[in-house]
């Protein structure tokens, strides 16, 4: 019986420290509060139910609340948040002569973290709204399909491009990069693009819809290039890919395919 009821004296004290830490802001200072209000109500003889009276799916459900709580990874405040890039900057570029006489590939990348204004007008010269009254884009794509996503792979997490509203959606917390190709240096420049083609919004299969969807990819890679040969920086575009393992990475729909992915960075020194 006394273990049974130490047993159920740390479960209780697990249930408040819980408690505290989401009535007080999800912090640490919080859980901390709640052991202190737990301490305060025990000395002045105020005791909880026993915990035969406690249903068991409650109990389950505490125990989970905490591994997540306390976990790297999991934890509310490890949540990955949507983030709102600058306006893009219209006055910056070099000639567009010099550019295409610059333009090139590259495969050696610094680890150095792109600045957000530097990554907003990246995504923006690759595939961003031009044309705020029509929603058209800086490249083209068959029938105005608009099919193609680029998803964003950072050491942070993965985020897919949101054009219209010039922001970065967060898909998932896990470092993707090294899955997003076979060359090891992917694993660790700062950016991986990677180009899906949504089918669900294009037409019925055909030969030629597979034409124009890796034609409208082409469209944005080269865009990419051209910003990048312009302010300096590395790129490379890559079709060596495990295509499957990258997809069930990013968990995305069975009409969600992976075209290419491109890397972007500072030229290593």
């Amino acid at each position: 019986m006394e273990r049974w009821r130490s047993s159920e004296t740390h479960w209780l004290k697990a249930v408040k420290s819980v408690r505290g830490y989401f009535q007080h802001g999800g912090t640490e200072a919080g859980r901390k509060k709640g052991n202190a209000r737990e301490q305060t109500n025990s000395s002045r003889g105020f005791h909880a139910l026993p915990c035969a009276c406690v249903p068991l799916g409650l109990i389950l459900c505490t125990f989970v609340l905490a591994a997540l709580v306390l976990s790297p990874v999991g934890g509310v405040a490890q949540e990955l948040k949507p983030v709102r890039l600058p306006k893009p900057q219209m006055d910056i570029g070099r000639p567009l002569m010099q550019v295409l006489k610059d333009r090139s590939s590259a495969r050696a990348f610094s680890p150095e973290k792109l600045p957000e204004q530097v990554l907003s007008n990246l995504l923006w010269a690759a595939f961003g709204v031009n044309r705020p009254d029509s929603g058209k884009r800086t490249a083209p794509s068959a029938v105005n399909w608009q099919e193609t996503d680029i998803y964003v792979a950072t050491a942070d997490g993965l985020y897919v491009y949101d054009a219209r509203e010039q922001q970065l959606n967060p898909v998932l917390r896990d470092d993707v990069r090294a899955q997003t190709g076979t060359q090891p240096f992917v694993k660790d420049a700062p950016v991986d693009l990677v180009y899906v083609s949504d089918l669900a919004k294009t037409g019925a299969a055909s030969a030629d819809r597979d034409m124009y969807v890796a034609a409208d990819v082409g469209f944005i890679a080269e865009n990419v290039y051209l910003f990048c040969a312009s302010e300096g920086l590395a790129v490379v575009v890559r079709g060596s890919i495990d295509r499957p393992a990258l997809a069930k990475a990013m968990r995305l729909r069975p009409d969600q395919r992976i075209t290419l992915s491109q890397t972007v960075g500072y030229p290593k020194k």
